[in-house]
């Protein structure tokens, strides 16, 4: 059993961002999980290594691959529905885009999600992508079960009744410990969100946050750097059934989600780009342009926003009772720096989960994303704010920018050498090890 071999120019790998790249000796697409075996086993026989890219959004290099890359679109589509338990088991290369419109036509919807849907899920899961608010943030905390290849090349299924060890620390599994073929998602009914987005000043926003959060299911804050001026969203869950939700008019959606935050935001970023100086004026503008608006409509609606504007991206998880003191210091930094920022700074809660590479894992979680554009350097930036939420406590985002090693990740994280006990028996040769890898889990 084999795989096709792509020509040698497919072999460049680059993630969306274009922060990252790398040229692999060989890219293969398997369309079933014994060619997904059959690649692993070789690759073991020959001493080489094996990733699984999924749509490259990762902002790091944790999929780039040192010799042979696999490529999932052969593997996609929903395998298994069971009603009775509130399942759904779709295959790992499928976006999830895909999945929100599959489980829509079936009147059913995962709990929570990013604003991006362009992963696949197999990439989502792996590297901890959450929403904000719920019960279940991250989509990881949403599995009920996955399968995987392991570096022996054995077919590995793990549940709550069938290896429950291996599911408890693999849905956030960094491709370190197997490649995902499959993966099994609690659901539930389809659900409608009402949506409140509002414009707010930087004080009554946080001022009001804790309420906010405590009267809404989903709570996400934009700050745009060197104003006053916020956006903030509140999502609620209703009773509304499908079909009488009612969301935005064309017109409404075009001009606030593809005219405004992508055609003129874009604009803006490119003119700040090369007029850094006029980038606190340009802000100013962009806070007042967008206005607000109360629509309903269905979870994955809601939830998810075109991203048509490329950034570079950083994320960290500190505990929730600091949060608003981080960012009050994170934006005292930014004030007193020469800094010109773009992208507004991103806010979201999170709740406790039992994963334990999970950025939530053990506590209430207050995330802070800071963003710049594709072309900016964002060292500076980053590098200044790093300190601040690594000394609180952050955990960083597992696919945005960091520079955190192994060394300094491991106290963050109490089950930290139960992870690493799971590589060494699911890849002791490991044959899913790259350079970033190496960095952020050791040898």
């Amino acid at each position: 059993m084999s795989t096709s071999v792509q020509p040698l120019p497919d072999c460049h790998w680059r993630n969306w961002s274009g922060l990252e790249e790398a040229t692999a000796r060989q890219v293969e697409s398997p369309a079933s999980v014994g060619e997904v075996v059959d690649v692993v086993r070789r690759a073991r026989t020959a001493g080489t290594t094996v990733k699984m890219t999924g749509t490259d959004h990762s902002f790091t290099a944790i999929a780039a691959p040192e010799h042979t890359l696999l490529r999932p679109e052969a593997l996609s589509g929903i395998l298994a529905v069971d009603r009775e338990a509130m399942t759904v088991t779709a295959r790992a290369g499928t976006p999830l885009h895909e999945l929100n419109l599959a489980l829509e036509r079936l009147g059913l919807s995962l709990h929570n999600m990013g604003d991006i849907a362009e992963q696949t899920l197999a990439g989502a899961t792996s590297t901890g992508t959450h929403g904000t608010g719920g019960t279940a943030a991250g989509l990881a905390a949403q599995l009920a079960g996955l399968e995987l290849v392991t570096g022996t090349g054995d077919v590995l299924r793990a549940s709550a009744q069938e290896n429950p060890d291996v599911l408890e620390v693999a849905r956030v599994g960094l491709g370190a410990l197997g490649i995902l073929t499959s993966l099994t998602f609690h659901v539930e009914p389809l659900v409608v969100i009402e949506a409140h987005e509002q414009p707010m000043t930087w004080a009554a926003a946080l001022d009001s946050y804790d309420e906010m959060v405590a009267g809404a299911h989903h709570v996400d804050m934009y700050w745009f750097p060197h104003t006053d001026r916020m956006m903030v969203k509140q999502n609620v869950r209703t009773d509304l059934e499908p079909g009488e939700q009612e969301p935005p008019s064309r017109l409404a959606a075009w001009w606030e989600d593809e005219l405004v935050s992508n055609t003129v935001f874009g604009g803006l970023c490119r003119v700040g780009s090369r007029a850094p100086g006029l980038i606190p004026r340009i802000n100013r503008v962009a806070g007042r342009a967008l206005s607000e608006r109360r629509y309903s409509d269905l979870a994955h609606r809601v939830f998810v926003t075109p991203r048509r504007v490329r950034f570079r991206e950083m994320e960290y998880a500190v505990p929730r009772e600091v949060g608003l003191d981080v960012l009050r210091e994170c934006r005292r930094v930014i004030d007193a720096s020469d800094w010109r920022i773009a992208f507004p700074v991103e806010i979201r809660t999170a709740p406790a989960d039992d994963i334990p590479l999970s950025t939530s894992h053990g506590r209430d979680s207050f995330y802070l994303a800071f963003h710049v554009p594709q072309d900016t350097d964002h060292t500076a930036y980053f590098g200044g704010l790093e300190p601040i939420l690594r000394e609180a406590g952050g955990r960083p985002h597992w696919g945005k920018v960091h520079t955190r090693t192994a060394a300094d990740l491991a106290p963050a994280y109490d089950r930290f050498d139960d992870f690493l006990a799971m590589r060494e028996r699911l890849d002791p040769d490991r044959v899913f090890a790259n350079a970033h890898l190496r960095r952020v889990l050791g040898d």
